[in-house]
Parts: structure tokens; C-alpha cells; sequence
């Protein structure tokens, strides 16, 4: 297990140096000892890239029980890492008028239904049009910082292609418990519904591998043999079976958050997602939905304020219709 609690900032090493009056978030390692300490927190937050996490550890915003540390130490049961981030650098994208599909907004976050082909945030090929850039004009620049230049208040990203519930951050502290509710996994639940080509065998099953950039295709991620990449855990169960077409509908819960996790894990059983145009063959699929069939149907997670358990559901969107009104579908949503 990871713990995650949010606490106040005192890393000496900003005092003077950084205005940095950000919550710092405090993990205890309770498993996993002797990875290397960037790889092991790359793993556990979802928002800061390994190179982010290294540049912080030299900077001594990430102190190992209270004391400086390097990217490549490894490690151990019981340390204390705290991490601290700095104030972002003021951010270049514009603000832009796109709706946006909220479940729930207040004063320190919102949570929005992320339609299907929406990039998350600016990147080379992607500089406007992003989720970002709506978020800019939808709460008027009031924003969590730390997520980085190019990312305010992104605590977790689902992929251009996915649709279903993602949370934002509006306010730092917000951020930082988010990110450590992302890290812990006992506070957080997400669930998501996909379609494959073919039918995942077994049937329910909970899959446990490493997942890594693939060795040939970077494009790609791959199962691979530990110690590389990172641990990948994904409970799945079949709901129901189009015997005509030769596709499932599958319920799958994550408990890590690997890039292309779902995709990669259910390719791994021999079922590639419908319309996956990198693990799957799109072309030969009977089922034509124009799309990934990949939704992050459910999200539960705690208030980063009030603490009171939350809970939010994606409409799930019309081109499931098909799998939905099967016999089998229909007993589990009733």
C-alpha cells in the first residue's frame, strides 16, 4: 500500500528561494522497496512527468525523510517522501469558448463528462482546441498551478479518443489532494466500460503485469518483463456477448492509471477495443461505431475539502446502444 496525505509545505529548501505556499503532498512507501525513487513516484502521480519529478528531486522540492535525495536512489519500507511543487510559470494558451459537459462544479473543483476526440492539453500538433483551452474560458482562469505550464488544474488525463468523467482541479490544495487520492487508490474508484473485438478470456478476470513503451513501435505500449516498466492492475468482467459480430461488452476497474492500461491489458487477453486504431484492426471489426470504444463510466473519490465521498456517472453514450440492449446487458443495468 501508498499512503498519501496532504500536509503544509516545509521543505527548507524553498524558503527564500521559491515562493512556494502550495500543500506539499507526504507519501509513506509500504511497498515496491528498492525502486528508483523517480520511477516509483512517476508511477504513483499521474500529473508529473519522470523528467518533472527528477528536476524536483535535484531542486530538493522532493526530500526522502526529510533530507535531499537523487532520482536514482532506491526506495526503502517506511520512508517519507514529501513533494512540494513550485508555482507554475504563467501559462501561454488561450482561453477558448468550447462547451463543456459538467457533472458537478463548486469553489475548488469540477468534474466534466470529456467528449470523444478532445485532447487534454496543448501539446506539438494540438496548440488550442484542448480541454485546457475550454477550462481556461470556463472558470475564467481560476485554476489549480501546479499541474505545470501547459496544464492547469489537469490532476489526471484520459486519452484524445476516450470520453466519461474526469476531474478538475480550481485551487491548489484541491490539487494536492486529488493527486494524492490518484496515488493512494484507497479513497479513489474508476470504473469504465469498453467494447472489444472478441471476447477477453477468461471471461472475469483481474490482469497483473508490467506495461512499458514498446520496443519497436514508441507509439505503443506493451506488456513487458519486470523490473521494466510499471505495474498495471485491472479487474474486468464480460457483461455481455454479440455472438453475431463476435464482440463483449466489458466492465473494467482500474486500480493503477498506466498509459493505454485498458487498451494494452484487454489486447493482452486476446480482445483489442472496438475502433482502437493502434492495438485493434478497426478495418476488420463488423461493429462500426465511428470511435474508441472506451468510457470512464464512474469516478469516486473523496472532497479534497470536506472529505464527503463523491460519486459521478458519464452518460453513457449512444453508440454503446447495440451491446446495451443484449439480454445480458440489460439484467446488469437495470
Amino acid at each position: 500500500m501508498l499512503s498519501a496525505v496532504p500536509a503544509l509545505c516545509k521543505l527548507e529548501s524553498c524558503r527564500g528561494r521559491f515562493s512556494c505556499n502550495a500543500l506539499a503532498v507526504e507519501l509513506r512507501v509500504d511497498e515496491l522497496p528498492g525502486e528508483r525513487l523517480d520511477a516509483f513516484l512517476a508511477g504513483r502521480l499521474p500529473d508529473l512527468s519522470r523528467s518533472r519529478i527528477q528536476t524536483l528531486i535535484r531542486d530538493q522540492f522532493i526530500l526522502v525523510n526529510g533530507q535531499p535525495a537523487k532520482p536514482r536512489n532506491a526506495v526503502k519500507l517506511g520512508d517519507h517522501i514529501t513533494i512540494a511543487l513550485p508555482e507554475a510559470v504563467p501559462l501561454d494558451a488561450v482561453a477558448q469558448d468550447i462547451p463543456l459537459e459538467i457533472l458537478f462544479e463548486d469553489a475548488d473543483l469540477l468534474v466534466l463528462n470529456k467528449a470523444p476526440g478532445m485532447v487534454v492539453h496543448p501539446a506539438p500538433g494540438n496548440p488550442d482546441g484542448t480541454l485546457v483551452n475550454a477550462l481556461l474560458h470556463h472558470c475564467e482562469g481560476k485554476l489549480s498551478g501546479i499541474g505545470g505550464v501547459e496544464r492547469p488544474g489537469i490532476v489526471h488525463r484520459l486519452d484524445k479518443d476516450t470520453s466519461g468523467c474526469l476531474v478538475v482541479a480550481k485551487s491548489d490544495p484541491a490539487h494536492q489532494s486529488l493527486v494524492g487520492q490518484f496515488a493512494g487508490r484507497t479513497t479513489m474508484e474508476k470504473l469504465y466500460l469498453a467494447v472489444t473485438e472478441g471476447i477477453p478470456r477468461p471471461e472475469k478476470d483481474t490482469v497483473f503485469t508490467h506495461i512499458g513503451r514498446h520496443p519497436v513501435n514508441r507509439q505503443k505500449m506493451a506488456v513487458v518483463n519486470p523490473p521494466g516498466g510499471k505495474a498495471a492492475i485491472t479487474d474486468y468482467q464480460v457483461l455481455a456477448v454479440d455472438a453475431a459480430s463476435l464482440t463483449a461488452l466489458v466492465l473494467c476497474h482500474l486500480h493503477t492509471g498506466r498509459t493505454h492500461q485498458i487498451r494494452v491489458h484487454l489486447h493482452h487477453r486476446g480482445a483489442a477495443l472496438v475502433g482502437d486504431p493502434i492495438y485493434g484492426k478497426p478495418s476488420r471489426t463488423s461493429a462500426l461505431t465511428g470511435r474508441l470504444m472506451l468510457h470512464a463510466w464512474q469516478l469516486s473519490f473523496e472532497h479534497p475539502l470536506t472529505r464527503e465521498p463523491l460519486h459521478f456517472e458519464a452518460p453513457i453514450p449512444p453508440e454503446y446502444a447495440p451491446w446495451l440492449q443484449l439480454p445480458a446487458a440489460v439484467a446488469f443495468f437495470p
